[in-house]
């Protein structure tokens, strides 16, 4: 029987494996070997590689007989240039398997590094004009930070330097074949580099929680993730060294980012992707700055969904008073700037308030997250939040 009806369905991915829990780093050579991978090439940042991280990684796996290279010339967030450059050189070295070891720029360079090795020009790929298709070269990512989710995601940012913007990469291809999730590897993270990408995850929880292509899957997901944030972030800023907040942590990062992966993100990313692409303001930093100034705007179409927030976060019960369970979540957002010792406003950050409808005009090209957000937020109304993130909240 051929049934004519149109059928509605959700998709929803996931790495092959996900293996969270303290000491999983040591695990590592074990799965590179079920790989059968003889040269492997960890990717990384300079910062995770003065920690020793990343030497005791190499170390790690050419004690089982592998043949070890590094890329750890990521230095802020990447760039398209850098993308280009690092994959011709390490299609040079005939590896057989990518690690990522670090933050989201060193997890979005070498998940998409993999996707794109083999491929004879990745020249469409890399502006966009083609999507990736299945990567041939295996991928583990092991993240050092709780906040991008970068190792449960199908997407990748990169900055266009000839734009001025940053720009973001989609594909199945960008998932990794594993990610090996251990909150020991946060414990050094620096409490602003905490604090920014903390905030990111929960930007990741929210957004996805009220997204067009939210579904009953990812909501429970979102759902997990907001609950558990407001239990351990401030510990996790504050006493790095508490091993339950970085565990902590490292659940709200990977159940958001799982949440993120399957039914994206919207405005709040949307506005940044401008402000790192010009300004060089780290991902999570304009993240948490700009989510309670788009949310006081874009709330206002999610009313049951910001009384199941604010249950979640705990600021009370609005079932009788739905109306009011916007302004107990935005209030909890503002509040968390000063909390964190995070920047509360676009001036602090050296934004030019000249260069605001240029900002607008680049954010509202953003279709793909703007249209996943249940709010119409034309040109002006950007603008509008833009100008209230200068100043910040009075």
């Amino acid at each position: 029987m051929i049934k004519s009806n149109k059928i509605t369905y959700h998709d929803f991915r996931t790495p092959n494996n996900i293996r969270f829990g303290q000491d999983t780093f040591y695990t590592l050579p074990e799965e590179v070997k079920r790989f059968n991978a003889n040269k492997a090439v960890i990717v990384s940042d300079k910062g995770i590689l003065s920690t020793g991280l990343v030497d005791e990684a190499k170390k790690l796996l050419e004690h089982e007989g592998l043949t070890v290279t590094l890329f750890t010339d990521i230095q802020g967030e990447p760039s398209f240039s850098l993308l280009q450059n690092a994959t011709g050189e390490i299609e040079e070295s005939k590896t057989d398997i990518v690690i990522g070891i670090g933050g989201g720029s060193a997890m979005d360079t070498a998940k998409t590094i993999a996707a794109l090795l083999g491929k004879e020009d990745i020249q469409p790929y890399i502006s966009g004009n083609e999507t990736i298709p299945e990567r041939t070269i295996p991928c583990i990512l092991l993240p050092t930070t709780s906040g991008t989710g970068a190792e449960v995601t199908m997407n990748a940012i990169f900055g266009d330097e000839e734009l001025g913007v940053k720009r973001g990469l989609v594909s199945p291809a960008l998932l990794p074949d594993m990610a090996i999730i251990d909150p020991n590897l946060t414990l050094s993270c620096p409490p602003r580099v905490t604090a920014a990408s903390g905030v990111d995850a929960f930007t990741h929880a929210l957004e996805s929680f009220v997204a067009v292509r939210a579904n009953t899957l990812t909501k429970m997901y979102s759902e997990k993730a907001m609950e558990l944030f407001p239990k351990h972030i401030h510990n996790a800023v504050q006493n790095g060294s508490n091993v339950d907040a970085r565990v902590g942590m490292s659940l709200v990062s990977n159940y958001a980012g799982i949440a993120l992966a399957n039914a994206g993100v919207g405005a709040v990313h949307a506005l940044a992707y401008p402000l790192g692409g010009t300004y060089h303001i780290e991902h999570g930093v304009a993240n948490a700055l700009l989510l309670p100034f788009v949310f006081e705007v874009t709330g206002k179409t999610c009313t049951p969904e910001m009384v199941r927030v604010a249950a979640l976060l705990e600021l009370g019960d609005f079932t009788d008073h739905p109306y009011q369970a916007l302004n107990a979540v935005v209030n909890f957002l503002y509040q968390l700037l000063p909390d964190l010792d995070l920047p509360t406003s676009l001036e602090e950050l050296g934004v030019d308030s000249n260069a605001l409808p240029t900002l607008a005009e680049q954010a509202f090209k953003v279709t793909r997250l703007l249209s996943n957000t249940p709010y119409r937020l034309t040109e002006h109304k950007i603008l509008e939040i833009y100008r209230n993130a200068y100043k910040g909240k009075n």
